[in-house]
């Protein structure tokens, strides 16, 4: 619906009202759209509730995951933080297939429709999986044994999820984004808060999620605390639909697209690998770009412009706007690489984080005993108050400093977010040699199910310095990945920042796998323990940090000889 071609031309019409449409898209009737009566907040505020109701369910689920395979399902805990990550990273990474399904062939309205109606099945499905029993008394062989049973299916539905959620996350996001004519100057400021207040809302979904169905998880039942996000998920598909009539969507352009004009730009460049570097710049003084700094970088790719015959028979040889979006893309590469260090520490709070809390003293007054996955909601938290603190204040007082329209550029966004993990790692060490010392003190080191006399609440400047860090790092790359990749990339933009998280959480448990085999064996603990008190995940938080310090050196240099692709950056 959001590649409707109207085949109408306006360009004779001579009217005051031409001046408020909307140039680009039209509504869902195929209909050129007028400014004032679509796009922008009103359709927003739909987007953002939806992802609002979406993301109490994936934090419904992911949250409390560790609790539920060491608990019911009988998991170690190692075993169960690698499958926790491997889940994870798996869920990042599949928006890269939705994505490209999205930009290429259905349109961004249509997959995040179809992506709903599977996350409801398979929401439904992982609930179904908890009824089924785990008595295997009765089991005669053991073939039949139901624990296999509901394993299976239970993972079956747990990845049905992150491919549903693979098609919903960046094609409702990129949606969204959408709604704000990027050639208008109000609309463009508001598209920079619409990705402050996209966050704000999915944290706000989050928290709520996590401190609503953990505790019903770990109090009352399994079975619910996974069926409510079903509910939630079949009110956002309803959400979404109603706002149909306010969204714009994007019309069918002709020619090729943006995955085929970019393959023919690095074809064509390969074919003319033997060219020499006259021709080229006899090509590029002749397009005009000679002196452009951004056509200087990668300029091996401007053999692309170059044809051995001086013809141009079949479209052999590429526009330069073609050869300046595929050079837009290769940039991208080192600042998505340098940020993979973030994603490592970002996917700590869902697995060590938890365990630690399940060992602390968590009892609120004399009886209530808070579950240790709802600390997690204390980034939530401080996510919400920090947004609109930073939309609303650091904005501002910044765009007075630096003159810039945003305050500070994404680039600076991000190194920032990245500093702060950093220094969040430096906490959760130092809280764990803690909370060591105090087990030691009251001989509970061999106890792996004793609490140790050390409020929960120990843990939560770490969760609070992990809020601040997404909102400079996670929102920033939100909107740099967003804003950086061609009109028609722009799921895939956001697709990529959410592989950053996908690859981080598949390289912590690539790490958690390296630290398990080289600091046990021998019938001694390692870092990594069942028993977190005969553990060391000070070490590894230690060593996390480390990396993190390594992989932010490698963003600033990449950062400092990064072009931005317009001005959005500068």
């Amino acid at each position: 619906m959001d590649n409707t071609d109207t085949g109408t031309d306006y360009s004779g019409v001579n009217s005051p009202l031409l001046n408020n449409f909307v140039d680009g898209v039209v509504d869902y009737k195929g209909r050129p759209v007028l400014r004032s009566k679509s796009g922008c907040w009103r359709s927003a505020y739909f987007i953002i509730g939806v992802e609002v109701a979406e993301r109490f369910a994936y934090y419904g689920v992911s949250s409390n995951l560790i609790t539920y395979l060491t608990g019911p399902l009988g998991q170690s805990t190692a075993t169960a933080a690698e499958n926790v990550n491997i889940w994870s990273g798996t869920s990042s990474l599949l928006p890269l297939v939705g994505a490209f399904i999205a930009d290429a062939y259905l349109g961004r309205y249509l997959t995040a429709i179809l992506a709903s109606l599977l996350y409801i099945l398979a929401l439904a499905l992982l609930a179904f999986s908890t009824l089924i029993t785990s008595d295997c008394t009765n089991s005669i062989d053991g073939s039949s044994c139901s624990p296999q049973l509901q394993v299976v299916i239970f993972f079956i539905a747990l990845y049905l999820v992150a491919f549903a959620q693979s098609g919903h996350k960046p094609c409702v996001e990129a949606f969204g984004a959408d709604q704000f004519d990027a050639d208008d100057p109000e609309e463009l400021k508001s598209k920079s808060s619409f990705f402050n207040w996209w966050y704000f809302g999915l944290c706000a979904g989050a928290t709520v999620g996590i401190f609503v169905l953990s505790y019903i998880q770990d109090n009352l039942s399994w079975g619910l605390g996974f069926g409510i996000p079903c509910v939630m998920m079949g009110f956002a598909l309803i959400m979404f639909l109603f706002g149909t009539v306010t969204y714009r969507f994007g019309e069918k352009t002709q020619g090729k697209n943006a995955f085929a004009r970019i393959s023919h730009v690095f074809l064509t460049a390969a074919r003319n690998r033997r060219v020499t570097s006259l021709e080229i710049c006899a090509e590029e003084e002749a397009s005009g770009i000679m002196h452009h700094q951004d056509s200087q970088q990668f300029r091996f790719l401007n053999k692309a412009l170059v044809s051995h015959d001086g013809s141009n028979e079949h479209g052999t040889i590429c526009s330069v706007d073609d050869v300046e979006e595929a050079k837009a893309i290769l940039r991208l590469i080192p600042i998505w690489v340098s940020c993979l260090g973030y994603g490592i520490v970002f996917a700590q709070t869902s697995t060590f984080f938890t365990k630690q809390g399940a060992t602390m003293d968590r009892l609120i007054g004399s009886s209530f005993e808070i579950p240790p996955a709802t600390l997690q909601s204390f980034t939530g938290l401080s996510i919400i108050i920090l947004i609109p603190i930073y939309d609303t204040i650091l904005v501002p007082f910044t765009r007075a400093i630096t003159k810039k329209p945003y305050g500070i550029t994404m680039l600076q966004r991000i190194g920032i977010g990245i500093l702060v993990s950093i220094v969040s790692m430096g906490v959760a060490a130092i809280v764990e040699t803690k909370r060591l010392k105090v087990a030691r003190e009251y001989g509970l080191l061999d106890d792996p199910d004793a609490m140790i006399p050390m409020k929960i609440w120990w843990l939560l400047p770490q969760y609070l310095l992990v809020g601040a860090g997404e909102v400079f790092t996670i929102v920033g790359m939100q909107e740099f990945f967003y804003d950086q990749m061609p009109s028609d990339l722009k799921s895939i933009g956001l697709a990529l920042y959410l592989s950053v998280l996908g690859i981080g959480s598949f390289l912590s448990g690539f790490l958690i796998w390296i630290v398990e085999k080289t600091t046990g064996g021998n019938g001694e603990d390692g870092w990594i323990s069942d028993n977190l008190n005969h553990g060391h995940i000070d070490y590894l938080y230690y060593l996390l940090a480390g990396i993190s310090a390594v992989a932010f050196v490698m963003f600033v240099y990449s950062a400092k000889s990064y072009v931005y692709n317009g001005e959005r950056g500068k």
